[in-house]
């Protein structure tokens, strides 16, 4: 069974470059190991209408989206509201949720932190086993924090609860000093012959002086890929190159 899934990183931080994102390669992995490849990632700021109509898009057309960042305690955090209106439902308190955070914070439990207890109608939280606040699910939309420790902690509690599809399953040869125009037009013809795997071409120069590429096939169908790095491996010897397998050294 075939599912994707597409990711929207929503941040005004993230786009002027203040802060750096290092939830994609976390996400892509785990995503992957569950059947559920990671097929669109997109960065947005902290607009409404911006936010609105991504996940209306993004929900439309793949089995499951998943957001990080903006559903903390400031003003400028409206991803909660935004996807209550892009399913055309109220952002309310989740009592729940609502008090947990009251036991937590106590006298503390001012109105910003309240606005941490307020989901869309009908949503399910993410339990939040770091910072507690929680994220939510609602319909095959999933709403994470943007802090990536608390980010994979969400996930891994939401992970067991995802409809899973075929894994995705990943062949890698590298080599020294054979380029990426020297096996372009050979690549290609892999590509034609397995349409249904993503097949990559990294060039990789190392500080030491070590110039080569590595070649990659990945996808869901097991048989195919293995069929497809034989075939890489055997362009690669062709061409001159000395194939190893896996990622190149550092």
């Amino acid at each position: 069974m075939r599912r994707t899934a597409a990711l929207l990183l929503i941040g005004n931080e993230i786009l002027s470059g203040r802060t750096r994102d290092d939830n994609i390669q976390y996400l892509a992995t785990r995503l992957g190991e569950l059947g559920i490849p990671l097929r669109e990632i997109r960065v947005i700021p902290d607009i409404r209408e911006t936010i609105v109509a991504n996940v209306t898009d993004l929900r439309a057309r793949f089995d499951e989206v998943f957001t990080t960042g903006g559903i903390g305690p400031t003003h400028d955090d409206i991803t909660a509201p935004c996807v209550a209106e892009a399913f055309g439902v109220a952002w309310e308190f989740h009592p729940a949720t609502y008090d947990m955070l009251k036991e937590q914070f106590g006298a503390d439990f001012n109105p910003a932190r309240q606005r941490m207890a307020k989901l869309p109608r009908g949503a399910t939280p993410i339990p939040n086993p770091v910072s507690r606040a929680p994220g939510f699910s609602i319909g095959n939309v999933h709403v994470m924090a943007g802090v990536p420790r608390i980010m994979r902690a969400m996930f891994e509690e939401l992970a067991p609860t995802l409809k899973r599809g075929a894994p995705v399953f990943s062949r890698t040869w590298h080599t020294l000093n054979l380029f990426e125009g020297t096996i372009a037009d050979g690549l290609e013809a892999i590509q034609n012959a397995y349409p249904q795997l993503d097949l990559g071409s990294y060039p990789f120069h190392r500080e030491d002086g070590r110039r080569g590429v590595a070649l990659v096939a990945k996808g869901q169908d097991k048989e195919a890929v293995e069929q497809a790095a034989h075939a890489i491996y055997t362009l690669l010897k062709e061409k001159g190159g000395a194939p190893l397998e896996g990622e190149p050294p550092p």
